[in-house]
């Protein structure tokens, strides 16, 4: 009896030891000091758009150089199926709402955007998208409408956001307006230079910069794009880094949503390369650096895509899509950096709002 007593014992004691582990490793780790926080948004890019770059990229996908993996719920208050405007509030502003509102709860109260919240403890603070930059994923990181096609009032709303750099398409919505306003000169007066040609070595840090490069979005890889998107994430940075201080950057690939909706595989694949390739810009400055928590993830999947075999030949990939419109599946959150370790396991989209204000001392 006493030797069963014993081992008891020890199971429960070694139990013990290994719950109390579980929960310690699930509490939230504070990090010292505010660290730089680069946020980039694959838009539709779930798990297969993710897979997609190890099987068609000529090197190395960047996304092997995470450590910390996790899932998100993107589900929006009213549906099981998320857009990109409610979306974009979940992790921008903390709160889940309803489809096509952007910076509104589900009240219809405007909450604060993560660019308004870290900018008020001194953080510069960008956006980047190859879409209109008044699209809703990028305006959820500045702007208050109860509908995302309201884009002459988010443009308008951008001009007196607390942005220092942007960068997309979207001139329509900036200049020969149906209203007649003319916003390039009132975003002048807020001390930004438009369209500069400027290298690292000419960034004024006393200056903010705008580069609007399409009327509406920007042309996708297959028209040409070019390296805007890992080109102007390093512009960014190297601005950022000349200003000094912490920063805030979100950079959003769009056009994985775009070519999934289109069940167009060749120009999602491009995209999703793309996007994997600024990806490494962004890691090849946060491990030189230092102090810079990167977080890559999707707002949703889009597509229902997968990579299946091409009429049975497990030796060949076929891409295949299940819809035209969004899914429900969780995406995968990537993380890097100071903290990084908070964003693994399972949990919904809004969270990584507060997990991100969590790190910068809010």
């Amino acid at each position: 009896m006493n030797q069963l007593f014993k081992i008891f014992i020890i199971v429960l004691l070694t139990f013990s030891m290994v719950t109390s582990c579980v929960s310690n490793h699930q509490e939230a780790k504070v990090v010292e000091g505010n660290p730089n926080v680069i946020l980039l948004i694959g838009d539709g890019m779930g798990l297969s758009q993710v897979s997609a770059a190890y099987y068609y990229g000529k090197n190395e996908p960047n996304f092997n150089r995470f450590k910390e993996i996790g899932l998100i719920n993107t589900s929006s208050v009213k549906h099981k199926i998320t857009d990109s405007g409610a979306a974009a509030t979940a992790l921008a502003c903390g709160e889940k709402t309803y489809n096509g509102v952007i910076g509104l709860d589900k009240d219809s109260t405007e909450i604060p955007n993560l660019v308004e919240e870290l900018s008020l403890i001194g953080f510069s603070t960008g956006v980047i998208s190859t879409s209109s930059i008044t699209h809703a994923t990028p305006a959820g990181f500045y702007s208050h409408v109860w509908n995302r096609g309201m884009q002459y009032e988010i443009a308008e709303q951008l001009v007196n956001s607390e942005l220092d750099f942007f960068a997309g398409g979207g001139t329509k919505w900036f200049m020969d307006r149906e209203d007649g306003k003319l916003l390039i000169p009132e975003l002048e007066k807020n001390n930004f230079l438009i369209n500069s040609d400027i290298t690292a070595s000419t960034l004024d840090p006393n200056y903010k910069y705008a580069y609007l490069l399409a009327k509406d979005g920007m042309p996708s890889m297959l028209d040409d794009r070019g390296a805007f998107l890992p080109d102007y994430t390093k512009l960014a940075l190297d601005y950022f880094t000349k200003r000094g201080g912490s920063f805030f950057l979100m950079v959003e690939g769009s056009q994985i949503d775009w070519a999934a909706h289109d069940n167009n595989s060749d120009y999602m694949i491009a995209e999703v390369l793309d996007f994997d390739k600024t990806v490494g810009v962004v890691m090849d400055y946060a491990e030189l650096k230092g102090n810079t928590l990167v977080i890559v993830l999707a707002d949703h999947e889009t597509g229902g895509f997968a990579l299946g075999t091409n009429d049975g030949d497990y030796s060949t990939i076929k891409p295949v899509f299940a819809t035209y419109g969004h899914s429900t599946t969780l995406v995968p959150v990537f993380a890097y950096g100071p903290g990084a370790e908070n964003f693994k396991g399972v949990y919904d989209n809004n969270d990584i709002f507060h997990k991100i204000l969590s790190l910068t001392g809010n």
